[in-house]
């Protein structure tokens, strides 16, 4: 099962789509377009080293379970600005291009889906016998990061030729170049 799918499982779906005036059909493929492209836009990010320090003091701030009923917005947003920064319209747009998405459904699943993803990766590194917060020694993180994004990239492909997984080498690869710090 691939980070994308453990997450998705987790999703109040229902719930959620009530929350954001939308069906539960539209949140799930919203969310399942966008996982890919946080995933991917935090791997970018760790490729700098001040980009995985930052990534692993988040982690260190997000390491335990996040109610998805619950997720605060404000701290999902800042999580988003920091992951594709200026880009974030770009990004959006490119997923909402993706099977139709309503940009303004992803804009919204966006800042909270963030806090489970970072609550998710706390997790595994967790598991992978890492003090989060140290989650740099050894390697630790960028282990764990290409475990998840194995899966992550690989999407089903939609009318356009385009898949959610493909977000993470076309947008984000020519959006965030390197990464951001």
């Amino acid at each position: 099962m691939s980070a994308v799918d453990d997450i998705l499982a987790d999703l109040p779906v229902d719930d959620l789509a009530q929350q954001l005036g939308t069906d539960p059909a539209s949140l799930q493929s919203a969310a399942a377009a966008a996982l890919p492209a946080l995933l991917g836009g935090l791997e970018a990010n760790a490729q700098d080293p001040a980009g995985a320090a930052s990534l692993a003091e988040a982690l260190g701030q997000h390491d335990g379970p996040v109610d998805a009923l619950n997720v605060d917005a404000a701290d999902g947003a800042k999580i988003v600005q920091h992951i594709f920064g200026g880009n974030q319209d770009q990004v959006v747009s490119q997923l909402g291009a993706l099977d139709g998405h309503p940009n303004d459904l992803v804009k919204k699943v966006i800042p909270l889906l963030a806090p489970l993803v970072l609550a998710y990766l706390a997790k595994q590194v967790g598991g992978k016998g890492g003090a989060v917060g140290g989650a740099l020694g050894g390697g630790i993180l960028g282990t764990v990061l290409g475990e998840v994004l194995k899966g992550a990239g690989q999407g089903s492909a939609t009318s356009g030729g385009k898949s959610a997984g493909s977000i993470i080498s076309d947008v984000l690869g020519g959006l965030l170049g390197g990464g951001r710090k």
